[in-house]
C-alpha cells in the first residue's frame, strides 16, 4: 500500500485484477507528481483499503474482479464509503448497469479504452465534484438514458467551458486569472458568468458557487 501524506494530490486506489492494466495507468498517472496511485485486486482488498488511515479521493473499480457480484457489489462499496468517489472502470459494461450505478451514487464511467493522455482530465473532472461519462459512451446508450445521465451530471446544463469556469471562480480565481489559464479575453469569461448566473438563477459569484455545489455541480 502507498504511504500518502501530501494534500495537494489526488489519491486513486485502482482495484482491478489485470496486473497489466492497473501497473500501466498507476504509473501513467504517478509519472506527472500530480497523483499518487495504490492497486488492489479484489473487492476485500477493496474494503480493507478505503478503511486505511487518510483514505482515497477516488476508487477506479473493475466490476469483474474477484469478490464483486455485479451491481448489488458496486452499490455495497459506495454505500459504505460515501466520502470516496467511486467510478466504474471496465472494458465491457452494459448501458443499464452504468445508468444504474450512477443513480445509485457512483461517479461515473471511465472506459478500459480511454486513452491513457485522457485519464487525468478524468480523474481531475471527478475529483471536482462532477460526473465523467464519455460523450461517445452516452451516444450508444439510447435517448432516454443519455438524457437522464446528462442531466444528472450536469442538471443546469452548463456548457463545458462554463462549468470549467465555474470551477476556477470556485477556486478564488479572478476573471483576470481564469482569463489568462483558459486563452480567453476577460470580456468573454465575463459573458460566460452571466450565462452561468442565468443558468442557475444566482445573484453573484458567490451565489453562483453556493448554488452549484449545493446541486452537486462542481
Amino acid at each position: 500500500m502507498v504511504t500518502m501524506q501530501a494534500t495537494d494530490v489526488i489519491k486513486i486506489l485502482i482495484a482491478d485484477d489485470h496486473r497489466l492494466m492497473s501497473d500501466a495507468v498507476g504509473a501513467t498517472l504517478q509519472a506527472g507528481g500530480e497523483f499518487v496511485v495504490a492497486k488492489v485486486d479484489s473487492r476485500e482488498a477493496v474494503e480493507e483499503a478505503l478503511v486505511t488511515p487518510g483514505g482515497f479521493d477516488i476508487v477506479m473499480l473493475d466490476v469483474l474482479m474477484p469478490g464483486m457480484i455485479g451491481l448489488e457489489s458496486v452499490i455495497d462499496i459506495i454505500k459504505a464509503e460515501t466520502k470516496t468517489a467511486v467510478v466504474i472502470f471496465s472494458g465491457s459494461v452494459r448501458p443499464d448497469f452504468v445508468v444504474s450505478a450512477i443513480q445509485n451514487g457512483a461517479r461515473g464511467f471511465i472506459p478500459k479504452t480511454l486513452p491513457l493522455q485522457s485519464l487525468a482530465a478524468a480523474l481531475r473532472l471527478v475529483r471536482s465534484g462532477q460526473i465523467f461519462l464519455p460523450s461517445d459512451i452516452l451516444i450508444g446508450f439510447g435517448e432516454g438514458a443519455a438524457k437522464d445521465l446528462d442531466a444528472k451530471r450536469n442538471p443546469a446544463a452548463l456548457t463545458p467551458r462554463e462549468l470549467r469556469i465555474l470551477t476556477l471562480v470556485a477556486a478564488g480565481k479572478t476573471n483576470k486569472i481564469i482569463a489568462w489559464e483558459m486563452g480567453l479575453s476577460e470580456v468573454t469569461v465575463k459573458m460566460h458568468l452571466r450565462s452561468i448566473f442565468t443558468k442557475l438563477g444566482a445573484h453573484n459569484r458567490t451565489h453562483a458557487v453556493i448554488i452549484a455545489q449545493s446541486k452537486d455541480i462542481i
